[in-house]
């Protein structure tokens, strides 16, 4: 199944390919959890595409929040896209295998979606305080040129950051049981097998956590502090209605992003079992990515308006050609 090479200490070096545990406990029920997590799945996949098609067919949507927006729901169908379909063939299957390089790319492409989020969760939230507290200044502030910034700003760090602590991860030597307790690579799982001092890595992951996942966190709290004093300043109980409802959406994602990360990797003793790591990981891997395009069309009166107008427009198009 593997192939390994004895190191110097006794231990085996692992030199091909990791076994993603994952869910193997559930036995028999794994064919119930593969049917629900394929429906979710694909529920992502079209929503997320719907909201970046309806932003691009509508212009009254094309502002720099559902530019933000798209870019958004471009990175949560790349995210769940890492991970859900190596889990998905691993429901089915007993041999649940997975070729280092291929657990390597999987963990570039999550930590860098997952970290690009963040800053354009930042980045939304910066839209927001503009067109609240600076009404007058925000087609100056928020022009083409800076929403093109601060999206590129967000791909980057995510890429610049990522890349290269994921291949100084599997630059170590890894040793001992080549078996992952988890159902995708994962950046604690695989760091534990190597069998190098990690101490320097380890620094560099929380000073990153720190510096790309918290401080954005702490932009957008900020944001929402100054965003509030001005709403509640408002003259008319109508304007603070309208100008919280521009927000609701977006601080509705912020909470679900950030409060199912928060749980999966801030709080690692959560639960008291292995089994309830996992599911508190799935619901950080599958939940969000789902909710968000969700709550973008249910609770946001532009884009039911721009989905309305779209469907009436193609309803006329089509009763026009018959």
């Amino acid at each position: 199944m593997t192939s390994s090479d004895s190191d110097p200490g006794g231990n085996q070096t692992i030199s091909d390919v990791f076994v993603l545990v994952g869910f193997s406990y559930l036995n028999k029920l794994q064919i119930l959890l593969f049917v629900v997590l394929l429906v979710i799945f694909l529920l992502t996949l079209t929503g997320n595409l719907l909201v970046i098609l309806l932003i691009k067919l509508s212009p009254s949507l094309h502002t720099p929040m559902y530019f933000f927006l798209v870019n958004l729901s471009a990175s949560e169908i790349c995210f769940t896209s890492s991970v859900v379909p190596q889990l998905l063939a691993h429901l089915l299957v007993e041999e649940k295998t997975i070729s280092i390089a291929a657990c390597a790319a999987g963990m570039y492409v999550n930590a860098i979606m997952a970290l690009t989020q963040c800053c354009l969760l930042a980045a939304m939230a910066y839209d927001r305080y503009v067109a609240i507290c600076h009404p007058l200044h925000y087609t100056t502030i928020m022009s083409g040129r800076v929403c093109a910034m601060l999206s590129g700003a967000s791909w980057a760090a995510g890429i610049s950051v990522e890349v290269p602590l994921t291949m100084w991860i599997f630059s170590l030597p890894l040793c001992g049981s080549n078996r992952i307790h988890h159902f995708f690579c994962d950046f604690p799982p695989v760091l534990s097998m190597a069998c190098a001092d990690t101490s320097q890595i380890k620094i560099v992951g929380l000073m990153v956590t720190v510096l790309f996942i918290m401080c954005p966190f702490l932009l957008i709290l900020l944001s929402y502090v100054r965003i509030i004093s001005t709403i509640v300043k408002l003259p008319s109980a109508e304007g603070r209605r309208k100008a919280f409802s521009t927000c609701s959406s977006h601080l509705m994602v912020v909470t679900v992003s950030y409060g199912t990360a928060l749980i999966t990797y801030l709080v690692p003793n959560f639960g008291s079992t292995t089994e309830s790591d996992l599911l508190i990981s799935l619901l950080n891997t599958i939940v969000s990515p789902v909710l968000n395009p969700i709550i973008y069309t249910l609770r946001n009166k532009e884009v039911k308006g721009a989905l309305r107008k779209t469907l009436q427009k193609s309803s006329f198009s089509h009763h026009w050609r018959n």
